[in-house]
């Protein structure tokens, strides 16, 4: 670390063939004191080709540095990229390439090191395209996204296997916590992953996590499986069978914890408003849409998406690639901003 300045944080570009370059570098023109400190590792020619997209008088001058704890030398609104891949060919806008797959999978992984290292001081990651990453072979496509790539990972530096080392997915905004007991699977499997152990797991991360963030214990609610939480059996037994048992042991363990609740009615039990907090600081979802949804639903420009239970501290825009969106100028920064705005108050960086 330099004696002037803290470490500092690394921005992944994604999938070059989608919008993440571009909101990377309007939130360049928009967050100058959020984007202090700040580079991206990546490649210089793919944010050139983003930054002339973006509309300004002035323009956003794109510079190469040549080691992570440059970025604090970097002027406002000019963009510091490492150099850490091979240098890209030119990639056709809003189309899947496994070229953009490789290019945003080394870019992760790079930026993943360096934070297992100790060399940057967070993690945020533009969206990458998952059929991409696939289509890169091996060894991107044994990943479905990036939770998977950082969680294998941090168990090899760990020198432990990817199941000793388990994560989760929060999506945050000013309204509403969500943390997902099961992440990137079919809705079957994320049936068959609701388990005693994966529950009381995903609320021991979720505990711990948030202790750490809000400086208390966190009141967490639990969502249901089954409409109207099973309605005493009625409808599905697992809250008798799975949840309730689970959340007892919690309990004993000092967590705050409470349900399960129909899960078409915690959400809204939750959701903060400006002249009410709500009853929840965070909601257990069972798989992936049913917390998503409403997190979503309150506004994706405002979601953050936040992995739990890493080594490191990594966050991301609540979005995916918008392919349809990419290299017209359009694409709305406001999510990967909040990101960036979450990563530097989890580092403990002025926001």
């Amino acid at each position: 670390m330099s004696e002037l300045h803290p470490l500092p944080i690394a921005i992944t570009p994604g999938d070059p063939c989608g919008i993440g370059p571009e909101t990377i570098a309007k939130a360049w023109l928009q967050a100058p004191i959020l984007t202090r400190g700040c580079f991206v590792a990546g490649d210089v020619g793919v944010m050139r080709r983003a930054a002339a997209l973006v509309a300004s008088p002035v323009g956003l001058p794109v510079c190469e540095i040549t080691a992570a704890a440059e970025a604090w030398q970097v002027p406002e609104r000019c963009v510091p990229v490492l150099q850490v891949v091979d240098a890209a060919p030119v990639l056709p806008w809003g189309q899947i390439d496994a070229r953009a797959g490789r290019l945003a999978g080394e870019c992760v992984l790079w930026a993943t090191r360096a934070a297992l290292r100790g060399e940057v001081a967070a993690l945020v990651t533009a969206p990458l395209h998952k059929e991409a990453l696939h289509a890169a072979g091996v060894p991107w496509n044994a990943y479905p996204g990036h939770t998977e790539l950082l969680q294998a990972e941090a168990a090899r530096h760990a020198g432990v296997a990817p199941g000793a080392m388990p994560v989760r997915m929060m999506l945050a905004n000013d309204e509403l916590r969500t943390v997902l007991v099961s992440i990137h699977v079919s809705l079957r499997d994320a049936l068959e992953a609701i388990t005693h152990e994966q529950v009381l797991q995903t609320l021991r991360i979720t505990h711990a996590s948030l202790s750490r963030l809000l400086g208390h214990a966190p009141r967490i609610g639990v969502a249901g499986v089954n409409p109207h939480a099973g309605e005493g059996g009625l409808f599905g037994r697992e809250e008798i069978e799975v949840l309730q048992p689970a959340l007892a042991q919690a309990r004993t363990e000092g967590m705050d914890v409470h349900g399960p609740f129909a899960p078409d009615t915690v959400f809204m039990r939750a959701r903060r408003k400006a002249d009410q907090p709500g009853e929840f600081d965070v909601v257990i979802a069972m798989y992936h849409d049913q917390g998503l949804i409403p997190v979503k639903y309150l506004g994706v420009e405002q979601g953050v998406n936040v992995t739990l239970g890493l080594p490191l501290i990594r966050t991301s825009p609540d979005h995916g690639t918008a392919m349809e969106l990419a290299g017209q100028g359009r694409a709305d920064p406001s999510s990967l901003i909040q990101a960036l705005r979450m990563a530097r108050q989890l580092a403990g960086l002025p926001i």
